[in-house]
């Protein structure tokens, strides 16, 4: 049986990753996003696979909190929650309010992967 931990912790990366994809399909409705550019840098095939990287790892730590073993999974979890917080504080403040808001709200969806991670014993 699944430690209930892991199903929250996994469910906390699920939220995560469609803020993200939020934030993403409503940057190209409303016209804030230019094809094959990232901040206004024609993006190269090493850019795109860094960002396929990076946005794979909400993915990737939906598995691992239902597979790997308690102390490893643990620390990943803060770790890499920690990570994206500082990632996400170097872009700030993005063109567009709700961009700002998102992000703000992936705050709080880190936050509290690391508050249950960090109490998980």
């Amino acid at each position: 049986m699944i430690e209930a931990i892991r199903v929250q912790l996994a469910a906390f990366w699920v939220a995560l990753m469609l803020i993200y994809l939020l934030g993403d399909v409503l940057r190209i409705f409303a016209g804030d996003a230019t094809p094959g550019e990232i901040d206004g840098v024609q993006a190269t095939q090493v850019m795109w696979f860094g960002v396929s990287v990076l946005m794979l790892l909400p993915i990737l730590m939906v598995m691992a909190n239902v597979t790997l073993p308690h102390p490893l999974i643990r620390w990943m979890n803060i770790v890499l929650a920690g990570f994206f917080i500082l990632f996400n504080l170097l872009g700030l403040p993005y063109k567009s309010a709700f961009d700002n808001f998102l992000i703000v709200v992936s705050f709080g969806v880190n936050a509290l992967t690391i508050w249950y991670a960090w109490s998980w014993v």
